[in-house]
């Protein structure tokens, strides 16, 4: 298993009236979360593109909404790969708030697509030789 976390601070436009982080904002911060993971490998999502001609687009989202986050929160941003991927990554994304209260829940899934033949390939080779060492048993 591989973790990594990071912090985003809520801001002023990401509230709704009530003065909570509206719903359709989180999904950014589950983005956060991935782009900043794989940073955490010495890798990037722009080498992914630029260099590896891969892209990963999301193939499912499931959220579970527990507590609203408020203005100026900084909400701590916790990252999981469960599994060793292979023709797909999952994410599961745990959101908690300065009290260290888990306000939100996500398991997020991508697979990884060759940008020169737009088809499904496996888990780039330079990925899967960062991550292997935390799977092994």
């Amino acid at each position: 298993m591989y973790s990594h976390e990071f912090y985003k601070r809520v801001r002023y436009a990401e509230t709704d009236k009530m003065g909570y982080l509206y719903y359709g904002h989180y999904p950014k911060y589950y983005e956060i979360g991935r782009v900043e993971t794989i940073r955490s490998l010495g890798l990037s999502y722009k080498d992914f593109e630029d260099v590896h001609k891969v892209q990963l687009p999301v193939v499912s989202m499931e959220v579970k909404y527990k507590h609203p986050a408020y203005y100026d929160e900084n909400i701590r941003i916790k990252t999981l790969l469960t599994q060793m991927p292979t023709k797909l990554i999952a994410f599961d994304f745990e959101l908690y708030n300065e009290n260290s209260v888990l306000i939100n829940s996500a398991h997020v899934k991508l697979f990884f697509i060759d940008m020169v033949t737009n088809k499904r390939v496996s888990i780039p080779q330079i990925l899967s030789d960062k991550l292997q060492p935390y799977f092994e048993s």
